[in-house]
């Protein structure tokens, strides 16, 4: 199962041809969906504007030198290692998610383009294809069951679904029915088809559901990284209003609606649980 190349077994029923015109399809959608929601959302405007007053704000001018190594500490730290999570569980699960997306999609499109139909397949590609499923499903149903906000910290229900849910649930279930129809075809079983179709489904609600899921974001949180090193770089960030020291007397003083315990660590409530910081997710 985990050397075999499912799509060469697939190409006894289905023609190459027509998968590798589906895969064309689905990055045209990618391309299409993104161009969509830059204009719907007016992403590009948001970002025009903010380069426009980060530029009026700026205390001094940042060199090309500083600019490229922005650039490589935005790949590296935010992109990368995805530096803007710190809880470091849900970092975990997003690496784990990220990183098995792009070895799955990857390992896909080189055997449909390049072996769609051959029995001698480097066993790299089907290895690669199936462990990037797993790990998408782990850092998937990690995050789901036990990270999400609204369930962790909220108590909500995780079969609780929203419209914002719809990018993570299609990739879902893109990894696990390809996991399934895998399985199910090396075992030569007669639901291989059903659960191909399923496969074919969940991916093509994923890709084609761009202009109403989170699968754009993925291009625009590097660019939004980015900028955001740039103004701490001019100074321009330092324009922002500062925020009160909770902990100051003077503080409370003024305000004295805010709660005596902010500031310090958060008082047990009789339930047992002390933090010292908040818990981000």
């Amino acid at each position: 199962m985990f050397t075999s190349n499912p799509f060469a077994e697939l190409s006894s029923w289905l023609s190459p041809s027509i998968m590798q015109g589906y895969i064309t399809l689905m990055i045209l959608l990618v391309v299409a969906g993104t161009i969509f929601d830059v204009l719907h959302k007016k992403s590009a405007r948001y970002f025009s504007e903010n380069m426009r007053k980060q530029k009026a704000n700026a205390k001094r001018s940042v060199g090309g030198g500083e600019m490229v190594s922005s650039a490589i500490r935005t790949a590296v730290v935010d992109v990368a290692a995805s530096g803007e999570f710190c809880n470091p569980k849900r970092r975990i699960a997003h690496l784990l998610t990220m990183y098995g997306f792009i070895a799955f999609a990857l390992a896909t499109a080189v055997m449909i383009y390049a072996y769609p139909a051959a029995a001698d397949t480097p066993a790299i590609w089907p290895q690669l294809w199936h462990v990037g499923a797993l790990m998408v499903c782990v850092g998937g149903y990690w995050f789901w069951f036990f990270i999400r906000v609204d369930v962790a910290a909220e108590g909500n229900s995780p079969f609780r679904v929203v419209h914002a849910d719809l990018f993570v649930l299609s990739l879902l279930g893109s990894a696990t029915f390809a996991l399934l129809w895998s399985w199910l075809q090396s075992a030569d079983s007669s639901w291989t088809k059903v659960a191909f179709g399923l496969f074919a489904a969940a991916t093509t609600v994923l890709f084609a559901g761009v202009p109403w899921s989170k699968f754009a974001h993925m291009f625009f949180k590097p660019a939004a990284a980015f900028q955001k090193r740039v103004t701490k770089a001019d100074g321009s960030l330092e324009n922002l209003p500062e925020v009160p020291d909770l902990a100051d007397p003077a503080v409370h003083e003024r305000y004295p609606d805010i709660p005596e315990y902010l500031g310090k660590n958060p008082p047990d409530m009789g339930l047992g649980i002390k933090r010292e910081a908040p818990n981000h997710y």
